[in-house]
């Protein structure tokens, strides 16, 4: 009965996408320059996605014929072919995700460009919309994935391959993404904004058209794969922790369902969730998303308490559990609010510093992402300690607890864990709203429309740069617990009882987990500085030699920019992701499966941080720059902006290029070991 309750919500949320779909594909496109802008767009995503989706593929079939071939255990001769088949359907599954995000985001923007020219409401109702498709889709899609193998395999743990598949796919399309976006941002911003002094999304700068690519293929497509593959990571590390003897004595297969039925709440909340997203003409857009999520939230906690009183057996304790995780996500969004917000006193302070020249600027903005670690590590410690507390009780947390209670301790994170994970679909949906609504803006500013219409643009534009922060502060709040859940599940699946650091094997196993994150971000980062050089010198050169480009008789040729994004992105995508993909592999053939646990708590404790610190400290200098264009100390074109843009143009590939990857770094790190592990246990040279 819970498997057909899982696959009826999810066919019922695809089936309101596409109705969703069917209506905005309704609605006025716009003008022949809005629509001639807009194909642009389209075209630029749709090209570079073909030719990434090409590369990851050829890379996927290469991996799952090793996998099939080296993932053997004599216990289970079928054991290669089913993570196999598992890693096959999760990248397939991740792509697909990631298309469906972009197809949806590159028909709204023009879409919610024009109902701008109508007013707030239709506006934000278009562009959120697109959202929701985009945040139904990917879930529903993990969920069908992760059912239909559960019912074929019959065994969680035969399931990781899907978990692999869709981690891997999703940091080639998250980092390719981001050093697309990123370098077209810089550029067009260095260029347009400082050295032209030309307003942001002008259509005379050559750049712009590749940065509005740039939304769709990182923000939109690589961060669908990215939380699709949290879900999913997520959703079979609960799944494996529930065969842990003393839960699956006291739930039975319903532990094992619990967090696919959780899942499926969520879907269902999400779409009544979306009705209550609607604005007057002076509403603030980000209260009409805050008041859909609220929505969402209090119908999931509903929920959650009838299905804990249900599928586990009155188990108040563990509902909440569930409460922990919900609390967690708000609080996140809170921490990440203040420091990200240019209403708040950490922006603001950025942005003053800004007044003295780029150095301080920079050095405030840095400063700022570092101390947001704190109040979130915090956070998520706390989140930890009492659901496992209230899954094991608070004897748990000693070291004389019993085997029994750790076990439920664990899975009171899990519980923790969904509870977090409960509004994803509309997280997703107010993630997607920013790229969609930052495109409108471009659109509108491009076409040249009326002023009414560039105040309402501006105003949604405010919106989807707050929700983009709060998704990536939600992200790696899940991509913590989801860790702890993920490393658990290592240990149970590598019999091992813990990890011990006084090993010199298992230490060096830790140094090196620790040494891949940041030889990640630095590769990551350089991409987007190599990729941004030559594209600044083609933008340079194109207002160097076009006669008439700045008075606006001659237009820029957009697809030579266009072009470099996509073959830089390409090219330098791949040596980062097989960094992390063959590390951990080598070590543990090498050392063994201990060392591996080594890498994998330091690497996730140095990616949780540096992820905090890149996404929050980079979103900080985004806002102090919107602060001072916002009219205050001096505005536009004073020396503080100047100042500002070039401090901004450091958080671009901080907080969209290399910390959003990190987030699928840690959960990849997990999903390669849960895979290999039996390759570790059978072949390591060193154990």
């Amino acid at each position: 009965m819970l498997i057909e309750f899982i696959l009826a919500a999810c066919f019922a949320a695809l089936i309101v996408a596409g109705v969703l779909v069917f209506w905005i594909m309704k609605q006025d496109p716009g003008s022949e320059r809005m629509k001639e802008i807009a194909d642009a767009i389209r075209i630029g995503a749709q090209t570079y996605l073909a030719r990434q989706y090409k590369t990851i593929s050829i890379i996927v079939v290469v991996f799952t014929v090793i996998l099939g071939l080296a993932v053997r255990n004599p216990t289970n001769p079928y054991l290669g072919f089913q993570t196999a088949l598992g890693f096959l359907l999760g990248a397939t599954c991740s792509n697909l995700a990631g298309y469906v995000a972009m197809y949806i985001s590159v028909r709204s923007n023009v879409r919610t460009a024009q109902a701008t020219l109508s007013g707030l409401d239709k506006a934000l109702k278009i562009s959120f919309r697109g959202g929701v498709v985009f945040g139904l889709a990917v879930v529903s899609m993990s969920l069908l994935g992760i059912t239909a193998l559960f019912l074929i395999l019959e065994d969680p743990t035969l399931v990781v391959g899907f978990g692999f598949g869709a981690s891997f796919a999703a940091l080639f399309a998250q980092l390719g993404g981001g050093i697309y976006t990123k370098a077209a941002d810089m550029s067009a911003d260095l260029v347009g904004k400082v050295e032209a002094g030309i307003p942001e999304d002008d259509p005379r700068n050559p750049a712009v058209v590749a940065d509005l690519v740039g939304d769709n293929v990182g923000d939109i497509a690589g961060r669908g794969a990215d939380l699709f593959e949290s879900i999913t990571g997520e959703n079979i590390g609960a799944m494996i922790l529930a065969l842990a003897p003393a839960v699956y004595a006291a739930y039975g297969l319903n532990g094992i369902l619990f967090p696919l039925t959780a899942r499926a709440f969520g879907l269902l909340a999400t779409i009544v969730g979306m009705l209550f997203v609607f604005a007057r003409k002076n509403d603030d857009p980000f209260v009409a998303l805050v008041r859909g999520l609220v929505v969402t939230a209090l119908i999931t906690v509903i929920s959650f308490y009838f299905i804990t009183m249900e599928l586990l057996h009155g188990a108040f304790n563990m509902f909440l559990a569930s409460v922990v995780g919900i609390v967690a996500a708000v609080l996140i969004a809170l921490v990440t609010d203040y420091y990200t917000s240019y209403h708040r006193k950490p922006v603001q302070a950025i942005a003053r510093a800004a007044e003295s020249g780029p150095a301080p600027d920079i050095a405030t903005g840095l400063s700022v992402g570092m101390e947001s670690s704190g109040l979130f590590i915090i956070i998520i410690g706390s989140a930890i300690l009492a659901a496992f507390a209230l899954g094991g009780g608070v004897s748990a947390l000693s070291g004389h607890a019993s085997a029994e209670q750790v076990q439920m301790g664990i899975y009171g994170t899990a519980i923790a864990t969904m509870g977090m994970l409960s509004v994803t679909p509309m997280i997703l949906a107010m993630d997607g709203f920013g790229p969609i609504t930052d495109n409108a803006g471009g659109i509108v500013e491009m076409s040249g429309v009326a002023q009414e219409a560039r105040g309402i643009s501006d105003r949604m534009d405010s919106a989807g740069n707050t929700t983009k922060a709060l998704t990536k502060g939600y992200g790696v709040a899940s991509a913590a617990l989801s860790a702890f859940l993920l490393f658990s599940a290592f240990l149970e699946v590598a019999n091992l009882k813990g990890v011990d650091l006084a090993k010199p094997g298992v230490f060096v196993g830790g140094l090196v987990g620790a040494m891949l994150i940041f030889l990640f971000s630095a590769l990551a980062i350089r991409a987007v500085g190599k990729t941004a050089a030559e594209m600044i010198k083609e933008v340079r050169r194109q207002f160097r030699e076009i006669p008439g480009l700045m008075e606006g008789k001659n237009k820029p040729d957009y697809s030579r920019c266009v072009d470099i994004s996509t073959r830089a992105a390409l090219r330098q995508m791949v040596t980062p992701s097989m960094l992390i993909v063959l590390a951990p592999i080598l070590l543990g053939i090498v050392l063994g499966s201990e060392a591996v646990g080594a890498l994998l708590m330091i690497g996730t404790v140095a990616g949780i941080l540096v992820a905090l610190f890149m996404n929050n400290g980079g979103a900080a200098l985004d806002n102090a720059k919107k602060y001072i264009e916002a009219g205050n100390l001096g505005g536009k074109n004073s020396p503080a902006h100047s100042a500002a843009v070039i401090g901004d143009t450091l958080g671009d590939p901080l907080k969209d290029t290399a910390g959003p990857s990190l987030h699928v770094v840690v959960k990849l790190l997990n999903t390669i070991t849960l895979s290999f592990a039996p390759v570790f246990l059978l072949y390591a040279l060193i154990s």
